[in-house]
């Protein structure tokens, strides 16, 4: 089955909540990056989080940026999503994998490190982005995308992100939620709330065992508690193409490009969130040069 995220309230609408089946998403990323255990979910749950605040506060044509800049070995993590569902991303260092930390769960707080930023860029279509940033205070992202809720955007919420790496490094599961409380929630439903989340199960856990978004949002809240309201489809898509890279090109000092075709007959351009190259000739190059003096 496609990957599909979850939207739903609970207890009236004391708190809305979001759960994601990502799957098919992460491991897109894995095949695209080659990315071993630790970079998988690192990578992974940034995927898993954004699909959920894109869906959670973008409209439209919205998009965001989030990016992880951890002192740990994987470097930056970056993450395009947009309203439609749909993300794309990339680590710095796609091949690490370290020891199991001591709960045998993969070292995702050694992977990303303890001290750093976390940042979203929401382009909501106004003229300047609007950018927040958050210290990082955990490095295992959940409690880091939590904090940047909670401080950036005055939400209380708990988030939740799993993601369960094979030996092999493919990926066998992958999912999330996220859980806003709304203003006016009582303390009676707090209290319930917190207790929940305190005795659930890892999602990755709960997708092993086969539990879709709706029944893992059954679990936290109870049925009679909760509400769905929409289900969309999610998936990994990267937009990249010639003509865009192109226009990349063209936006250089015509001395940069004229010194491609001189030094190199050419040039190639990597795409960092699908390792797509485009390769553009000598008579592509000076085509550029040509319109860009025209203008």
């Amino acid at each position: 089955m496609s990957d599909y995220l979850v939207k739903s309230l609970a207890y009236d609408g004391q708190i809305r909540a979001y759960a994601v089946d990502a799957t098919q998403t992460v491991s897109q990323a894995q095949v695209f990056h080659d990315t071993w255990s630790a970079a998988s979910a690192a990578l992974g749950r940034t995927l898993v989080a954004t699909l959920m605040l894109a869906e959670a506060s973008l409209k439209g044509e919205g998009k965001m940026t989030v990016r992880v800049d951890g002192d740990g070995p994987l470097g930056a993590i970056v993450v395009d999503g947009n309203a439609n569902g749909t993300v794309k991303g990339y680590v710095q260092h796609p091949h690490i994998h370290l020891p199991l930390n001591d709960n045998h769960k993969i070292d995702v707080k050694g992977a990303v490190g303890t001290s750093g930023f976390l940042s979203v860029t929401k382009d909501l279509g106004l003229k300047e982005p609007f950018t927040g940033q958050v210290p990082l205070v955990s490095g295992e992202l959940g409690e880091d995308f939590t904090y940047y809720l909670a401080k950036s955007e005055q939400i209380p919420s708990a988030v939740g992100l799993s993601v369960f790496v094979n030996d092999d490094n493919s990926i066998q599961t992958a999912g999330g939620f996220l859980i806003q409380v709304m203003p006016g929630a009582t303390e009676e439903v707090l209290a319930k709330l917190e207790t929940r989340l305190k005795e659930l199960p890892l999602v990755s856990e709960m997708m092993r065992e086969g539990l879709t978004p709706e029944e893992i949002l059954a679990k936290i809240f109870d049925e009679e508690n909760l509400e769905i309201l929409e289900t969309k489809p999610v998936a990994y898509k990267c937009d990249c193409s010639k003509d865009r890279f192109a226009q990349a090109l063209a936006s250089l000092p015509v001395a940069d490009v004229e010194e491609m075709i001189k030094e190199d007959h050419g040039a190639t351009a990597l795409c960092h969130f699908c390792n797509k190259e485009y390769h553009f000739s000598e008579d592509e190059l000076r085509e550029i040069v040509k319109n860009a003096n025209e203008k």
